[in-house]
């Protein structure tokens, strides 16, 4: 009896064309691993390094049906002045109340308490957000 041989001996005429086609989808998929990671590490080292400003809600206290006060703690560099927006929503979800906060005192960091006026019962209050607006 014979043995029938399908396919080439191995090791005998080299590497096969998917071989060498798998390699290099290796080799490409590999570098753009490595640049994406790149981007990302740099997009996230710039916007950390860009922000003036920051801040954070200490704590809120629906004071009445009409009222939150709100203690906001921003962090900046001296001299630096923005502007922070506050939010408050409902029970529902709808927001009921909104107010920008000036923060032009010279110190790095400020703490301050602001009361925001709704047009009904508050059940949050949220930092929407804290952007440089210049230095004094």
């Amino acid at each position: 009896m014979t043995a029938v041989r399908e396919g080439l001996p191995d090791g005998r005429y080299g590497r096969s064309a998917d071989q060498r086609a798998d390699r290099k989808l290796k080799v490409i998929g590999a570098v753009l691993g490595v640049a994406l990671l790149g981007v990302i590490g740099w997009s996230g080292i710039s916007y950390i390094s860009g922000q003036d400003l920051s801040g954070r809600v200490i704590a809120w206290d629906a004071v009445s049906d009409h009222a939150v006060k709100v203690h906001l703690e921003v962090v900046k560099d001296t001299g630096t002045k923005g502007v922070c927006t506050l939010r408050s929503q409902a029970e529902d979800g709808s927001e009921v109340g909104r107010k920008d906060i000036t923060v032009d005192q010279h110190s790095g960091q400020v703490d301050t308490e602001v009361t925001l006026r709704t047009t009904k019962r508050a059940t949050n209050a949220v930092l929407v957000g804290c952007t440089a607006s210049g230095t004094g």
